[in-house]
């Protein structure tokens, strides 16, 4: 016995936890956000609902953000990586 049998699901009116889509025993999808409260289902009324989907913020133009991508005339390149494969060595840094 794993314990997923006795997980309970949340139902209608409880806080939503965790952003993202949510499935109920209808079959109805909701995108919730953390702090909602899950709603009620218009025909079984309060009903249980089931995480589907995460929502993830990620980087979907697929750009780097420009402050991280090292600049040709930097003079301060002490401490900053410029190269993938730099490693300190003991001692001091200059």
């Amino acid at each position: 016995m794993n314990g997923n049998d006795k997980e309970m699901l949340p139902i209608s009116k409880e806080t939503v936890e965790v952003d993202g889509v949510y499935t109920n025993e209808r079959g109805l999808t909701e995108h919730l956000h953390r702090g909602q409260h899950f709603p009620s289902d218009p025909t079984l009324g309060s009903t249980e609902w089931e995480l589907t989907e995460f929502t993830f913020e990620n980087h979907h133009e697929g750009i780097t953000d420009p402050r991280l991508v090292p600049k040709e005339n930097d003079t301060d390149k002490q401490g900053k990586i410029t190269n993938p494969r730099r490693q300190r060595q003991g001692g001091d840094p200059s």
